[in-house]
């Protein structure tokens, strides 16, 4: 059987291939490089729009080489400026235009679009947040103004949006609508599904798939979302492909601790048994007792240990079942595990985030936006983050509101590329 190793080195050679090909026949029309416009909400150390900017800047370790991408950002749009702000330094040291506008930014001070290539990075700044809790982060509202452009101008280019779409389902949706009545390649998510796994493995395609979670740390609306993106990386592999989700159930305090005693999804809870594949899974689990290295913590410990216990049960059109745990104070990193059909043991593993100051796992997203980038064909399904987006969206619904959603709207199909 094929490993995702294989997978990953034979896809490695073809992008080798098609990016030289592209350099050629860019070469050949007397334009060797692709010209990038960045728009960010704030450009600060260890910001989103940083921590990947700068991969497009400086480049980044990729197989034992320094890899340089092959597009050069000239233009950047940052929405909010604090006193930590990078982004002048970055414009003085690498000759790149500051935008007054996102248009300004995408035309380079012209008067039509001058760029190849858009990444919109909308996370982190000072922005209000919803009744649910969510924070209104203004990626739609940078979106929109990318394509007023496009519209404009009459010429549209690769856009990646970094995390999901929006926090508002109807904006994300459009925003998919949109790059499809335009045709323009659109990618957006989490760096959870190209980090490294541990063991490297990758669902099997057209797989059974009964019951799957991920057991994670971090907070809400924010960690649940790389989650969300972990378990539908996995489970958009199985038969039949994605059919979309029925409905979405926050639960949390003592809610959370009745669902989790009951033993099973049936009664209002999860497998036992693959939450136990997700801790021993994790690199990262707490102790519950000093001077012990592993020890599977008891019930009434793991309470001790997580005052504020969260999870979403997600209910899908055919059946799947998944539930993501944000569980601060038992584990640090994530972890995945499913149930197959005919099978004896779960499916899991580790996906490994590597500590900072390099986030080399951002990176490795970047590497994917750099590929659409260059081929104009996009790497990920963006249809992926679609449905994660409105799971999440959901799930703080229900997180503030007590109740089960019900989600005929989240009728989401796609096959994983």
């Amino acid at each position: 059987m094929q490993t995702r190793r294989d997978f990953m080195q034979a896809a490695a050679a073809g992008l080798l291939a098609t990016g030289l090909s592209n350099e050629l026949t860019f070469a050949a029309e007397g334009n060797s490089r692709k010209k990038l416009a960045i728009v960010t909400t704030v450009f600060r150390w260890r910001s989103h729009g940083q921590h990947m900017g700068d991969r497009f800047l400086v480049g980044y370790p990729e197989d034992g080489k320094w890899h340089r991408p092959a597009l050069d950002v000239v233009s950047m749009y940052v929405d909010q400026k604090p006193k930590e702000d990078l982004s002048a330094q970055r414009a003085e040291e690498f000759k790149f235009r500051l935008g007054s506008s996102i248009a300004d930014a995408l035309r380079c001070g012209g008067d039509k679009l001058a760029v190849d290539a858009v990444l919109i990075i909308g996370e982190h700044g000072d922005y209000p947040d919803n009744e649910f809790g969510q924070r209104k982060y203004p990626r739609y509202e940078f979106f929109k103004q990318v394509v007023d452009v496009f519209k404009q101008d009459g010429r549209s280019v690769p856009v990646f949006n970094d995390k999901h779409l929006s926090w508002k389902w109807e904006w994300a949706k459009e925003m998919v609508d949109t790059a499809r009545a335009m045709k323009f390649p659109l990618m957006s998510g989490s760096s959870l599904p190209v980090t490294w796994r541990m063991p490297d493995i990758e669902m099997p395609a057209q797989a059974d798939i009964e019951e799957a979670m991920c057991v994670a740390n971090g907070g809400l609306d924010s960690y649940d979302f790389h989650a969300l993106e972990v378990i539908q990386c996995m489970v958009e592999r199985r038969r039949g492909g994605e059919t979309g989700v029925t409905s979405v159930e926050a639960l949390t305090g003592d809610a959370f601790w009745k669902a989790h005693e009951s033993g099973s999804w049936e009664k209002g809870g999860w497998s036992p048994r693959l939450f136990e594949a997700c801790l021993a899974r994790s690199q990262m689990l707490s102790q519950p007792r000093e001077g012990f290295n592993h020890r599977y913590p008891t019930p009434e410990e793991m309470k001790r240990m997580v005052p504020k216990p969260t999870a979403f049960r997600v209910e899908y059109r055919d059946g799947l079942r998944t539930t993501m745990f944000l569980l601060n104070g038992l584990v640090s990193d994530f972890t995945f595990a499913a149930n197959l059909k005919g099978k004896e043991e779960p499916l899991s593993t580790l996906f490994h985030l590597p500590p900072g100051p390099n986030v080399q796992y951002s990176a490795m997203l970047m590497s994917k936006a750099e590929q659409m980038f260059v081929t104009g064909k996009a790497t990920t399904p963006v249809e992926r983050t679609l449905l994660t987006s409105g799971i999440l969206a959901a799930g703080m619904e229900s997180y503030t509101t007590g109740k089960k959603l019900q989600t005929p709207h989240l009728s989401v199909r796609y096959s994983p590329t």
